[in-house]
């Protein structure tokens, strides 16, 4: 819970892989290769898009959705086997790494182990049909948490799993009973008290939405009483009417700043630029200059953050999640490794984990963002939008060294010039 969270994973780095598309042979085995490249990136957790079999009625595409799983408790044997899976796991600990898998509670495919069993813990609607909240998942039958041996069963397949890896990102998790989410936690701490815990929340539009048909949708506010991290859809669409050019720089800023009132003390939001149900960043910041500002402005927020394999070459493609879509490693035409493997050395830093924090609109859509820890103060100035001007800073007049690119970078009466690549400078505060 967020009153247990540990405010060290604001320095976690997560690296998500949808196995069947990461690499020639599609499978977990295949993984093990690439695990020295990955940790180079400063990755601390390994989130495993769902490695289940998938089921095959109502699928979408040929091969179907990983979120479509037919069995919790099996490996998709087109992926390995369960030796592969351990084998794995075990890799990515000798690399240092940790790995947290993909629980998918909301929902099973419509030929799932459980929908055959227990077809009573799914939800139909009046005439007995299957019936999801959510009209365009057609693919999936939705679970129905009002039975108690549902909670159970999912539970005790959580603990079996949480033998072996070290945390949960859990979809859709504001439409599963927060209710649940607590006891399961309760329950996993019996067996791996350090697990951690990633929600995917949702958005104000969607929760209000389904609220109009008179169902719930947990908000943020009410996931961190069961987990440790969020998502930021809170804000991603104001964050996308800004990219849009809808809206000022000024409001995108005001809801990063208002997530710091509004939730615990110690809350951690997964900050991303793109993920597997979202475009890739390269394909709205097609300017490669917006896209290493972008990069380093995400990483520089207060929270966690997101790599997507493939965003660290600047990938364009979506890759498909219904149809087999390989990674073109080929393609590295824009290598932004370096960056956020030193941006990931800089969210080490106690400034950045319990520092003071707050995110200034400049002028010609430059983005200041400011950490404060007793007398010291690091300042991330970003162009969002490929202008250069002069920002005031709270630095005595000097010299101070990049710490991006260790470039020298002047203070002169409390101003910094920018020209277009980011600037990160730490230094005694001078107010």
């Amino acid at each position: 819970m967020a009153v247990q969270t540990d405010i060290k994973l604001r320095k976690s780095q997560i690296y998500c892989i949808f196995v069947r598309n990461h690499t020639k042979k599609g499978t977990l085995k295949a993984i093990e290769s690439d695990l020295p490249r990955i940790k180079e990136l400063g990755t601390d957790f390994i989130w495993l898009l769902p490695i289940n079999p998938i089921g095959r009625k109502d699928r979408k595409g040929k091969l179907g959705s990983p979120y479509s799983i037919k069995d919790y408790r099996a490996i998709d044997p087109k992926l390995g086997t369960w030796q592969d899976f351990l084998h794995l796991v075990d890799e990515i600990h000798n690399h240092g790494m940790k790995v947290m898998l993909d629980i998918v509670y909301n929902h099973t495919s419509r030929d799932s182990v459980l929908l055959q069993v227990h077809p009573e813990w799914f939800l139909h609607d009046k005439n007995g049909k299957l019936f999801n909240k959510n009209e365009e998942w057609t693919d999936v039958a939705e679970l129905d948490y009002s039975h108690k041996a549902l909670w159970n069963y999912q539970i005790e397949t959580l603990k079996r799993y949480a033998k072996i890896v070290d945390g949960f990102r859990c979809d859709v998790a504001s439409q599963v009973p927060i209710e649940f989410w607590k006891q399961a936690r309760k329950e996993v701490s019996k067996v791996n008290p350090k697990t951690v815990w990633l929600a995917e929340s949702t958005s104000k539009d969607y929760i209000s939405s389904l609220g109009a048909k008179g169902y719930h949708v947990a908000s943020d506010g009410e996931l961190y009483t069961a987990f440790d991290m969020t998502y930021d859809y809170d804000i991603d669409d104001i964050w996308r009417k800004y990219v849009k050019g809808d809206i000022p720089l000024r409001k995108y800023v005001d809801a990063l700043n208002t997530q710091g009132v509004i939730y615990p003390t110690n809350y951690i939001k997964m900050r991303a630029l793109e993920n597997h149900d979202q475009v890739r960043a390269h394909s709205l910041f097609i300017n490669e200059n917006d896209m290493y500002n972008w990069t380093a402005f995400s990483e520089f927020q207060k929270g966690s953050t997101l790599v997507y394999a493939g965003q660290e070459y600047g990938f364009k493609h979506t890759p498909s999640l219904f149809d087999m879509d390989k990674l073109d490693w080929k393609n590295n035409r824009m290598n932004l490794s370096a960056l956020i493997s030193r941006m990931h050395e800089l969210q080490q830093s106690d400034i950045q984990v319990s520092g003071t924090y707050k995110v200034t609109a400049i002028e010609n859509d430059i983005v200041e963002v400011t950490y404060r820890l007793g007398n010291l103060v690091r300042i991330g100035i970003f162009s969002l939008k490929g202008m250069s001007g002069e920002i005031p800073v709270a630095l005595a007049s000097d010299s101070y060294t990049n710490m991006i690119n260790n470039s020298l970078i002047k203070v002169q009466d409390g101003i910094v010039t920018l020209d277009y690549d980011p600037i990160i400078i730490q230094g005694k505060t001078n107010e």
